[in-house]
């Protein structure tokens, strides 16, 4: 199998012919967009840290039309209103079934499994995979999940793994250059 070169390294060809036909990436939030830790206040508040390298390339992705979803098993209203500053409108909380969930999504936007992709970083995230072409996992995610994921990004969950995918996916579909206006 052939070596691609990209930004964050050598990837397979394989890797990015399956990148070149997203139309979809569905994300857990926890241990993808954060670093997995949820702090909680005295009150009972809750704080979450988000990348901003991370919201970048989500608004990047939606901008070149391809649709992003969030699908987490806990219901928190900072999730919806990072999510919502992104643009991000596909918000489903407290999904405890998130394979289900990929698959209603599939079915709403009349897509195959090839033109969707699943990041996650714990055992209740492997649903999503199944409906899945690519299953993505982060370095400081789960073993088991690890070994089930076609694609471990070099970046920590909640440091920018995110804005790597998205990056990958552009690449693929030659709109890297144009959304980032470099010649990277």
């Amino acid at each position: 199998m052939s070596q691609i070169d990209t930004i964050y390294g050598e990837v397979t060809s394989n890797l990015i012919s399956k990148l070149s036909k997203v139309k979809l990436l569905v994300c857990d939030v926890d241990g993808i967009f954060s670093d997995g830790c949820i702090y909680m206040g005295n009150d009972g508040e809750e704080l979450k840290a988000f990348n901003t390298l991370d919201g970048y390339g989500i608004k990047s992705m939606l901008k070149t039309g391809i649709h992003v979803a969030i699908i987490t098993g806990r219901q928190s209203k900072i999730v919806e209103n990072r999510m919502s500053s992104l643009g991000v409108s596909l918000i489903i909380q407290g999904e405890d079934d998130k394979q289900l969930a990929v698959q209603r999504l599939k079915e709403h936007f009349k897509f195959k499994k090839e033109h969707v992709i699943a990041m996650g970083d714990d055992v209740p995230d492997l649903g999503m995979f199944a409906e899945s072409s690519l299953g993505v996992c982060v370095p400081n995610g789960h073993p088991m999940v690890k070994q089930q994921a076609e694609y471990v990004t070099r970046t920590l969950g909640g440091k920018g793994a995110v804005r790597e995918i998205c990056d990958l996916i552009l690449f693929a579909n030659n709109k890297l250059n144009r959304i980032y206006g470099t010649s990277t």
